[in-house]
């Protein structure tokens, strides 16, 4: 492999915004690693839909130990979780339908499925328009009924059932996979690991299941769950357009690959026996794998290359120098010093905030903020930031570097980096004489970016209590 094309790819990669870290494995040898700091190889990173493949590799296991069939029919295992009265189409949903998101839905049920208390009742409610197994829609939810009947034939949770089937043998240890309202893990996200963990796996299918001399995958399932099962579109061009197996894509370039939102990505290329893993923060994320096939492509060889020692020494230095840095300032300003220990109290709004408070000092500042379900006081770093740890995005703990600067005399920008998920919050506080206005917004999101701008003003201490 051509080590100046790696720095290519490396370069476009860390041009393109919130690459998190990268591997590129060729014939079971790692020849390019590198995580942007703060991201690190020991942490965990939410792989979203990535975690699809794994839950596709969960019902593999239950296929080979005769707990399950890709033929049976799903109400077979789920009577007492369906309507009274199933539709025909219903009846006849398979778990190859699940498996290649054929399962009949007109559109994609998850959003009103995951909005209720019981997953797996709210989508077997939901109408089946179209013959199970001819219609294609990308499904999350009948990802999490895979979930769902593999835990209900061993008795276990996925993650522990593929305990000591996959991630042990891989020396896979602590992942985690979050959990729905009724205690089954989502299956169609929700799992998190860290970027090696993704590349065994990837190289687990590129060798057939095979792992250090050992059959560790049923014989025949990866090739079975990566070839074409249904078509998908017909455009020539498209990464999403090649096809899908057992939730898992089919790729340009013979590839088959596992992906997850904004750029969390397992590529397989099984002719040129390459594994490419990526974590990131990204929107488009067609534009990022194409990246992938215009540079590493032309870089592989099939025999030895002169030595280049000097391609080496460049792609050891851009591995080892990303890194994502806050915005870079000033610690304090005239404003700074004006806007120290007073209150801003906002005018009512849909995020719930009530007051603020930013105290500054000389290696951090310190911001309390009044929510109208709890007080949280947070460090903010300066020229690095601080760790700590929040539930505010998904309820439960997770580590967050939060930084502040004074970007010009009347304007501070924290962000708020979560570091093991793809998630950058910003926010820009302007300060007009006694007037404050903050708006900013996240990078990537499934809904909108956007934070709802938050109005307020400096009031005397005595006038209003935080807490």
């Amino acid at each position: 492999m051509d080590p100046q094309a790696l720095v290519r790819l490396v370069d476009a990669l860390v041009g393109w915004p919130e690459l998190h870290s990268l591997m590129v494995v060729r014939h079971g040898t790692v020849v390019a690693e590198g995580w942007a700091e703060p991201f690190a190889p020991d942490r965990l990173h939410e792989l979203f839909s990535l975690s699809k493949s794994f839950t596709s590799t969960a019902v593999g296991f239950a296929v080979a130990e005769g707990l399950l069939g890709v033929d049976d029919l799903v109400l077979d295992h789920l009577a007492d979780e369906a309507p009274a009265e199933p539709g025909e189409n219903l009846r006849r949903m398979r778990v190859r339908d699940l498996l290649t998101m054929t399962t009949g839905h007109a559109d994609d049920p998850t959003e009103r499925v995951f909005q209720t208390g019981d997953w797996v009742r709210a989508f077997l409610a939901e109408p089946v328009e179209h013959e199970p197994g001819t219609f294609f829609v990308y499904n999350t939810a009948g990802t999490h009924v895979l979930a769902a009947l593999v835990q209900k034939v061993t008795g276990q949770r996925l993650i522990d059932y593929l305990g000591p089937r996959l991630l042990e043998p891989l020396g896979i240890e602590g992942a985690t996979w979050q959990q729905s309202p009724t205690g089954v893990d989502v299956g169609g996200s929700g799992l998190s690991a860290t970027t090696e963990d993704v590349a065994v796996f990837g190289q687990l299918y590129l060798q057939d299941g095979v792992w250090e001399g050992r059959q560790v995958l049923p014989e025949g399932w990866a090739a079975e769950a990566t070839r074409l099962q249904v078509p998908n579109g017909p455009s020539p061009d498209v990464d999403w357009a090649q096809g899908y197996g057992y939730q898992f894509w089919r790729g340009r370039h013979g590839s088959y690959r596992g992906d997850g939102a904004f750029g969390q990505y397992c590529v397989v290329l099984p002719d040129q026996d390459v594994v490419v893993v990526t974590t990131s923060g990204v929107g488009e994320m067609h534009g990022q794998l194409a990246l992938v096939w215009e540079h590493l492509l032309p870089g592989l060889a099939d025999g030895p290359l002169p030595d280049d020692h000097d391609g080496r020494r460049l792609l050891t230095e851009r591995l080892g120098g990303m890194r994502l840095d806050p915005p870079h300032g000033s610690p304090t300003s005239r404003t700074g010093h004006r806007l120290r220990g007073r209150t801003i109290t906002f005018e009512p709004n849909t995020l719930g905030i009530r007051n603020a408070v930013l105290e500054t000092g000389d290696g951090h500042d310190r911001l309390t903020v009044d929510h109208e379900e709890e007080t949280v006081i947070v460090s903010v770093g300066h020229a690095e930031p601080v760790l700590t740890r929040t539930s505010l995005r998904r309820g439960t703990p997770e580590d967050v570097l939060v930084s502040g600067t004074w970007t010009s005399p009347d304007s501070y920008v924290l962000t708020a980096r979560f570091v093991e998920a793809p998630f950058v919050l910003t926010m820009t506080a302007t300060v007009t004489g006694d007037d404050v206005v903050v708006d900013g917004g996240f990078n990537v999101s499934f809904g909108p970016t956007e934070v709802p701008r938050l109005t307020g003003s400096l009031v005397q201490d005595e006038d209003v209590w935080v807490g």
